[in-house]
């Protein structure tokens, strides 16, 4: 069984996709964590029984952060502002989604800055290990003074309100409850405010997202290959030299792995054997994924800087260091969801031109038009590049950037904001489109290099041929092709249970 251990400062984005994967993962909170939580309770307390001014603690919130609020009604100003902010709309969230909102918000909770009660701190850690899952919609936030809608509709549940997710289907949370024999809490001073703001809606969105479009750009390497051997591809193009004269790492490395997936082909060619040069698709694939690569190391530092973050608001550090300020803006997040929502995009755009040249009888060197079975009576694959380049179209809308919008709210008091889970989710869509595009061009690539002779492929790729084959037939007829198309996108994911 895998346990995580959450300190609030050391979690990665492999510990994230270890426990993701294994279903019976639990999460642990170690002793030290445990400690630094309760110091800065007791400063909540300390600021409560001196009626200090503090935002959030013993005042409204947003606009109505000059509204002094009473001793007596600190908990009660906690639970409004669970209820009032849970307007989120749209889908709910997938069950994954939300469960690493829980582990990423108790982890920035553990640093002992948010000033909750290890109450709240075993009660998110029960729902985690008990996978009470919440049921977030996803539309709602505009990505900065938090998440503020998906993670009301995270926290609701801790006391005993709104609804989770039980067997794929909404029930109120007291049922499930009651079921398990777990108590609802009743927020404490500050603990609504410590909740909510933070950015765990975009960066759970976004890890998840970073972790699939990970798998789809290794994934793309091989399935290049095959495509690049079905076309009788030249080989030079992938050359040490030619990459090292650039000088860009990641360049290099993916003409290191084309050459290691085509090693001892006898289906790649050399320069001037059948053609001077292949199209750019072909003999640019180390230059075009590899930039795509590039983003990806961008994003990932950026999401484990902010899974350890502390995002909340305000911040404390001692009795007389109880900061307001904005770490809750999403800006950093919206920015690498946007740089990944281009680097993911481009990785389909230049698939869907191999996928052309694969059936398009004009380039795709003596196979047969389409890959079809019987010229004319049967389409063939014909319509798959249809499908493709539309999920192509859909990404250029998607690949938008989000983070140049803003439009004010809360009186204005919140006059730039992020838009980083709308970034977010759509890299998250972007990434759906990509891998069935990925998938289509590996359907068609292995029909088309069984046509060319799988004895002939590279040692590598047979082994690829042979796992991806017993997931999809030859096109030896017309038949209903999104079959074939979904499992294989189903293969390619790399956390199956998302």
């Amino acid at each position: 069984m895998v346990v995580l251990k959450l300190d609030g400062s050391a979690l990665e984005i492999k510990d994230i996709k270890s426990f993701l994967q294994h279903e019976n993962s639990k999460i642990e909170v170690t002793e030290d964590a445990y400690k630094r939580v309760h110091a800065s309770r007791q400063i909540v307390e300390n600021i409560i029984d001196n009626e200090r001014t503090i935002y959030g603690i013993t005042t409204g919130f947003g606009l109505f952060s000059d509204v002094l609020i009473s001793k007596e009604k600190t908990s009660q100003l906690q639970t409004n502002l669970i209820r009032s902010h849970a307007v989120g709309v749209g889908n709910y969230l997938s069950e994954n989604t939300a469960l690493l909102m829980m582990v990423l918000r108790l982890n920035t909770m553990l640093k002992g800055h948010s000033g909750v009660r290890t109450i709240l701190v075993d009660q998110l850690k029960t729902f985690i290990n008990e996978r009470i899952i919440p049921a977030i919609p996803e539309q709602g936030s505009l990505g900065a003074s938090g998440d503020l809608a998906p993670l009301s509709h995270m926290a609701l549940p801790l006391t005993g309100e709104g609804e989770v997710l039980k067997d794929g289907k909404v029930t109120p949370t007291i049922e499930v409850l009651k079921e398990k024999q777990i108590e609802p809490i009743e927020l404490a001073a500050k603990e609504g405010l410590a909740l909510i703001n933070g950015t765990q809606a975009m960066t759970a969105i976004g890890i998840i997202t970073y972790i699939e479009s990970e798998k789809l750009m290794e994934d793309s390497l091989w399935i290049s290959s095959l495509t690049l051997q079905s076309l009788r591809g030249i080989i030079d193009a992938f050359d040490e030299k030619i990459h090292i004269a650039r000088g860009y790492d990641e360049q290099i490395y993916v003409a290191k792995k084309m050459r290691e997936y085509l090693k001892d082909s006898k289906l790649t060619t050399h320069q001037g054997e059948l053609r001077v040069q292949d199209a750019y698709s072909l003999r640019c694939i180390p230059q075009v994924h590899g930039a795509s690569f590039q983003t990806l190391k961008y994003v990932k530092e950026k999401l484990e800087i902010e899974m350890n973050a502390a995002n909340d608001n305000p911040l404390i550090f001692s009795e007389n260091e109880v900061y307001s300020g904005g770490n809750f803006h999403g800006q950093p997040i919206a920015i690498a969801m946007d740089l990944l929502k281009i680097g993911v995009a481009e990785i389909a755009n230049i698939s869907e031109r191999r996928i052309e040249r694969l059936v398009n009888p004009d380039l795709n060197d003596g196979l047969p038009a389409f890959l079809s079975p019987e010229d004319g009576l049967q389409s063939g694959a014909m319509i798959l590049q249809y499908m493709a380049a539309s999920l192509v179209s859909e990404n250029k809308t998607l690949a938008h950037p989000a983070s140049v919008d803003s439009i004010p709210s809360s009186g204005n008091q919140e006059d730039h904001v992020s838009m980083g889970t709308i970034g977010a989710r759509h890299a998250r869509d972007i990434v759906e489109n990509v891998r069935n595009v990925l998938a289509t061009e590996l359907f068609i690539a292995l029909s088309a290099v069984e046509i060319r002779g799988v004895d002939k492929l590279s040692p590598k790729t047979k082994e690829k041929f042979d796992e991806y084959r017993k997931v999809a037939a030859f096109i030896d007829q017309d038949r209903k092709f999104s079959d074939d198309i979904k499992q294989l996108s189903l293969a390619l994911r790399a956390i199956q249970s998302i």
